[in-house]
């Protein structure tokens, strides 16, 4: 018995990556009023496909995330870009969100940036975010993705 249980164990298996399915209902849908919201005009300058498409979208894991002292708005990401180097980003939607809930998110950011200083802190990107207005106030929301995308991931 030892011997089979042994030789099962040491055999290689194929990785397979198993999605659980819920097996309750859909959950109902929420209905939202977006009728007092106000979004910017689009843009009326035309940037062409060349320049558009020299921008690095990744999808980025959240490894750690924390107010930054002295700053009212700015949160510090260190993220997982899929390039074994830690990446460090510093956005200020710290109004919207407080840094335990993004920690462990899947986010989207612009990877080729070049640094910007803030704070005495290199940003090495953007992280991106949809904002609008209601009522005259600034809504924002960070775009987070599926956790099922990988670091690194190039969105088109």
């Amino acid at each position: 018995k030892n011997e089979a249980n042994n030789a099962a164990q040491s055999t290689p298996v194929a990785a397979k990556v198993v999605v659980p399915v819920e097996e309750t209902a859909a959950p109902a849908k929420v209905e939202i009023d977006f009728s007092n919201v106000e979004v910017e005009p689009l843009f009326e300058d035309m940037v062409d496909f060349d320049t558009f498409s020299k921008s690095d979208f990744r999808a980025v894991k959240v490894k750690e995330c924390e107010a930054v002292p002295k700053s009212k708005k700015l949160l510090k990401f260190v993220l997982d870009d899929g390039s074994g180097v830690d990446r460090v980003i510093l956005s200020g939607i710290h109004d919207y969100y407080e840094p335990e809930f993004l920690v462990g998110k899947t986010l989207l950011a612009i990877t080729n940036l070049p640094p910007r200083k803030m704070m005495g802190i290199d940003s090495c990107g953007m992280i991106i975010s949809a904002t609008h207005l209601v009522e005259g106030r600034e809504g924002l929301n960070v775009l987070i993705l599926d956790d099922h995308i990988p670091a690194g991931a190039k969105l088109y």
